[in-house]
């Protein structure tokens, strides 16, 4: 039987809502509604004069061929660290699902990268791959490898997609193992007495019940790889080289706080905030069906 929780009045679920909604008020749909009206606008870097231009900064944006290419570029990097991140996370938490000594020493290990914030990783990443004093880039060297992130497209994007998903990693395996503790025993031990090996009872039996928790991981993954990412992009490549790890969020930074283009830099918001929306309404419309509950 379904209980359910009923106020007698209006005034006590108003009261308990109240709070939430004044702090996503404040931090979210007022700088929303402000990054939309800045759009509108061209900014004196000063902030002393504003001048309409209506949809001018879109169209600006629009026609501009690097704004374009960092289109490409978020898309190449936030699917490969949602897959990287993902991909490790599953595997790690099939390990620690099975490890019987030690679990909670191996456990604690791979939860410690989580509590390290995304400039710190960024830092210790960029320290092994230095060009110059890095031990990895010594190891490549001796290997006959000569590793430069700083002139090498392919490997500044490789650098900033790998030193991403590694604080992501730890996320993901909470949930995974949790989903993985979670699965009845005694349907995994029914499909081992008919004969099934290990990876088909991960492909016909765990995996689809891990489904609801990988659904929720894509969407948290993908917004992670859309908005915390910036730290990790600005301490190892800034960008760079030509532009080559430059994505969304890290253009409005550019634009904005760099670049003083402070009308350009709300419009780059906008599109930014209206892309990761509509990413989410596809995943929940479309990719949920394919979710067993």
């Amino acid at each position: 039987m379904e209980k359910r929780v009923k106020f007698k009045g209006l005034w006590l679920p108003i009261l308990l809502v109240f709070p939430q909604f004044l702090i996503t008020a404040i931090f979210f749909f007022y700088p929303a509604g402000q990054a939309i009206w800045q759009s509108l606008f061209i900014p004196d870097p000063f902030g002393l004069s504003m001048q309409w231009v209506g949809l001018g900064n879109f169209e600006f944006l629009l026609a501009d061929r690097y704004y374009r290419a960092s289109f490409f570029t978020t898309a190449v990097f936030s699917i490969l660290v949602t897959v990287v991140s993902m991909g490790v996370a599953l595997y790690l938490a099939v390990l620690a699902d099975r490890l019987v000594k030690g679990s909670g020493t191996y456990r604690t290990l791979l939860i410690w990268p989580y509590a390290v914030a995304p400039a710190v990783a960024g830092v210790l990443w960029l320290f092994m791959f230095n060009t110059r004093v890095g031990v990895v880039t010594w190891y490549l060297g001796l290997l006959g490898y000569d590793w430069n992130h700083v002139l090498n497209e392919g490997e500044a994007m490789g650098l900033v997609v790998v030193a991403s998903a590694w604080g992501r990693i730890s996320y993901n395996f909470l949930f995974f193992l949790a989903g993985l503790q979670a699965i009845p025993r005694s349907v995994i031990e029914a499909a081992a007495i008919d004969g099934a090996h290990f990876w088909t009872r991960f492909r016909t039996i765990v995996f689809p019940l891990l489904s609801p928790t990988t659904f929720f991981l894509l969407v948290v993954n993908i917004i992670y790889s859309f908005f915390e990412t910036f730290g990790v992009i600005h301490t190892i490549t800034s960008g760079g080289p030509q532009q080559a790890t430059t994505i969304l969020v890290y253009k409005v930074y550019a634009d904005g706080f760099v670049g003083q283009d402070l009308g350009s830099s709300a419009a780059q918001s906008v599109i930014l905030l209206a892309i990761v929306s509509l990413l989410t309404v596809i995943q929940f419309k479309y990719i949920e069906r394919r979710v067993h509950y």
